[in-house]
């Protein structure tokens, strides 16, 4: 849209990132910076590809695909969100195209099983990818297309073979052989099948678009009774899940049920609870007696002679439970019968058990320019050849402009070249990767950037698996599969020999903001950033009205949203960095929410952690000021100077423990300002006071040092000159400042609060009762009375009874 090409786009976001994040303070290792885009890291993600495809892990197949219609791709089906692509918006559409395909279904059980020694991901993650996966134990079932059963069958696979009995029709997907059979006379069949190919494949969309059908005339027959059952076309189906076909048991499936309803096709209820007693429940489901049993009702016996009565009365029951009116199978249980009715099926060759996965290979071929050249060469006598290792990288052109589609079919001067098998004219594969594979192993490579003989060496072995990875949920199913998928790959070709890539994972929140917009006069909403509009708030500080500050014209208050460019609620750190500095920030992103909570973004919380590093500079300096002095090393303490150190080496132990093994910055910052506001309350300037002071302050800068570096390295030059800011180490808790020589108790009379006890921290419970008793909040809300009971809760409270 901007007519700039890509590459230059990128380098310059690249450069601009770059600056921002060197101004952030972040203790990156620039010299091992590498770039997805540049030929030096994809040259091996090349090399990678040919070998993969050499071993038969990488293959090609015309597939059914998601196509945008306006960045002309493929997506995936985790790039379609709600039937749109979730680039462009637009509304994909259903196309059979070439494509190259890694095997991911191979390694689908290890995926799986491997998520079980996983105990640093959070289950949440773990759930979604088994759910993405999908194992699922079954039986496929071969539906004779002819009597008596010949070698023609129409296979089906199910979880649920006990509801067999209850099969009223089949359905196949629209490009499956037996409907292109009845199309080709059918022109009204024909049509329908090419609406189907319209839609989307990805399921999520199949689950809540509209079901629709048409009967192929063609039937099928019950591999038991031979029944004929007819065979339709439904645009709920997928060629490429399974066969391309489903058994339907309306009476217990909601799909199924859907769709048997709106096309008037039997329903047959063959499964009932558990707890039900079958054998009172005649073999003729809509005989006199079969209502007030299924209603489980007293009602009189009455007039139950349709299908319809059923459905109005009854919703369809998913769940596993008893067999009813299944033949031999009558009475046993769900699980039961599927096992019985898979044996007996294999020993009349009609079916047997089988695992599947939910899980689909991967498709990365992309239409679009930008990405990884696909390094396969075409020949019309050879084939498809992969470019051989010393003609690598495949590099793709960078001073290019795009318009619609790839441009790369438009440059014979890139794409035409020579066989390197027989040296004839053939022609470069235009597709590109998808860029999902770029992301899904440059973690390997910050080992060795600087390797430009092999993709990976020994530094690899060394630094992997990551200790910690830090990413959003939202890649749950797409970076973290394949990443995963990806390490396994690199570990069967030898290039490393850790299994999985993570080995703890951390899911961060996002950051959200206020959003603004008008309707524009295309129907399309026109977004604001928060910084060009002005608020008005009530008294709890809601926003209950917006005005453009351009032209005072009233917005609409859109709500809390993700920041994003296509809600143009974004901030830019930059002009945050400008205006307070990076430490401010850094503090007020790590002290506004827990890391894997979203975290909204407000500049009174923005200006709250300014002021708080004021004060902190403040109170460096006005102690720094008053001359020299070195840190509490011993020597008697008052009681206000007894708690004051030990509330700093409790939050010496809590920050710690909240760094290195909750990752709750949040609650460390709040440590920290309570200690501070503890430090403000303590009095005095005589020589212990402000040696208490200099622990204190020397022992908060190292603490907030992670958080707030500047700052921190700064404060500590000024509190001890004499120690270098790298080689400071981090303050340890005194175990002698955590011991506790009073404690104080919560006072409470008749269940009331009445105020607050000290006591000895081993004090007996005979003193702790005495003293409450002897204590003059006591004394007055007792009023002279006589205490029934003295009730103490060691450590916390006591409560006398009058």
């Amino acid at each position: 849209a901007n007519k700039v090409a890509p590459a230059a786009w990128t380098y310059a976001n690249i450069d601009y990132m770059r600056k921002q994040l060197k101004s952030l303070g972040l203790a990156i290792d620039w010299s091992s910076e590498l770039a997805t885009c540049k030929p030096d890291y994809y040259r091996w993600e090349q090399w990678l590809f040919t070998k993969l495809f050499e071993k038969g892990l990488i293959y090609k197949k015309l597939a059914a695909v998601n196509w945008d219609p306006v960045d002309h791709t493929v997506l995936a089906n985790e790039q379609v969100i709600d039937g749109r692509g979730w680039r462009s918006g637009a509304l994909v559409e259903k196309r059979d195209i070439p494509m190259y395909f890694f095997r991911i279904t191979d390694y689908a059980e290890e995926l799986l099983s491997e998520l079980d020694h996983l105990p640093g991901w959070p289950e949440r993650v773990k759930t979604m990818q088994k759910n993405w996966i999908g194992k699922s134990f079954g039986v496929d079932i071969h539906f004779p297309l002819s009597k008596p059963a010949g070698q023609d069958v129409l296979k089906v696979f199910t979880t649920r073979a006990d509801t067999l009995f209850g099969v009223t029709y089949v359905a196949v997907a629209a490009e499956h052989p037996l409907a292109q059979q009845a199309a080709a006379n059918n022109p009204a069949l024909a049509a329908f099948i090419n609406e189907c190919k319209q839609g989307s494949v990805a399921e999520a969309d199949l689950a809540t678009m509209e079901k629709k059908g048409m009967d192929t005339g063609l039937v099928a027959y019950q591999p038991f009774t031979g029944e004929a059952v007819p065979i339709w076309v439904a645009n709920y189906v997928l060629m490429g899940y399974g066969e391309g076909a489903v058994m339907a048991v309306p009476a217990h499936d909601e799909r199924d049920f859907a769709f048997a309803r709106k096309y008037s096709l039997p329903i047959k209820p063959v499964i009932v609870p558990a707890d039900w007693d079958v054998s009172k429940i005649e073999r003729d489901l809509y005989g006199e007696s079969w209502k007030p049993r299924l209603l489980n009702t007293g009602a009189a016996p009455g007039s139950f002679n349709s299908v319809l009565d059923w459905e109005e009365w009854n919703s369809v029951f998913a769940e596993h439970g008893k067999c009813i009116d299944s033949g031999d199978f009558s009475g046993r249980a769900s699980q039961d019968a599927i096992e019985k009715i898979a044996l007996v099926l294999k020993s009349l060759n009609l079916g047997e058990k089988r695992i599947t996965y939910r899980l689909r290979d991967w498709g990365i071929s992309r239409q679009r320019y930008w990405g990884c050249p696909i390094p396969i060469i075409h020949c019309p006598t050879c084939g498809d050849v992969p470019v051989p290792e010393d003609q690598l990288p495949v590099v793709l052109p960078e001073d290019v402009v795009i318009d619609v589609g790839s441009p790369l079919k438009k440059m014979p001067e890139w794409s035409r070249c020579a066989c390197p098998k027989c040296g004839g004219a053939a022609e470069r594969e235009t597709d590109t990767m998808d860029t999902f594979v770029e992301s899904s192993w440059y973690y390997a490579r910050y080992a060795c950037p600087d390797n430009d003989q092999a993709m990976l060496d020994a530094r690899a072995n060394h630094w992997l698996p990551v200790d910690q990875y830090i990413g959003g949920i939202e890649h749950a199913i797409l970076h973290l599969l394949y990443a995963r998928f990806f390490h396994k790959l690199m570990r069967d070709v030898g290039l490393v020999d850790s299994n999985e890539p993570f080995k703890n994972l951390l899911t961060q929140g996002m950051v959200v903001a206020e959003t603004y917009y008008r309707d524009g006069a295309d129907g399309k909403k026109q977004w604001h950033n928060p910084a060009e509009v002005e608020v008005e708030r009530d008294a709890k500080g809601h926003i209950v009205a917006a005005k453009l500050k351009s032209d005072g014209q009233p917005v609409i208050i859109g709500g809390i949203e993700k920041m994003s460019k296509s809600k143009n609620n974004g901030v830019d750190p930059q002009a945050l960095i400008d205006q307070y500095g990076a430490d401010t920030a850094r503090l007020f992103m790590m002290f506004a929410a827990p890391p894997e909570q979203s975290l909204e973004w407000s500049d009174a919380g923005v200006e709250g952690a300014h002021r708080f590093l004021k004060r902190l500079w403040k109170a460096v300096h006005e102690h720094v000021a008053m001359g020299a002095v070195a840190a509490y090393s011993g020597g008697e303490l008052s009681s206000a100077q007894q708690g004051l150190r030990r509330q700093l080496h409790q939050t010496i132990q809590k920050v710690s423990d909240d760094i290195e093994r909750r990752q709750q910055f949040n609650t460390a910052i709040a440590a920290v300002m309570e200690l501070m506001n503890a430090l403000a309350r303590l009095e005095g300037d005589d020589a212990v006071t402000r040696s208490l002071r200099q622990e204190a302050l020397e022992a908060v800068a190292l603490m907030l040092a992670p958080m707030v570096p500047h700052i921190c390295q700064a404060l500590l030059a000024e509190l001890k000159p004499s120690l270098a800011f790298a080689q400071a180490t981090w303050p340890q808790a005194d175990s002698t400042a955590l011991v506790q020589n009073e404690i104080e108790l919560v006072l409470q009379v008749n269940g009331k609060l009445r105020g607050k006890l000290t006591v000895a921290a081993d004090a007996a419970k005979d003193a702790i009762e005495a003293a409450a008793l002897a204590s003059p909040e006591a004394q007055k809300h007792m009023e002279g009375k006589p205490a029934k009971k003295v009730v103490v809760v060691p450590g916390r409270l006591v409560n006398i009874v009058v």
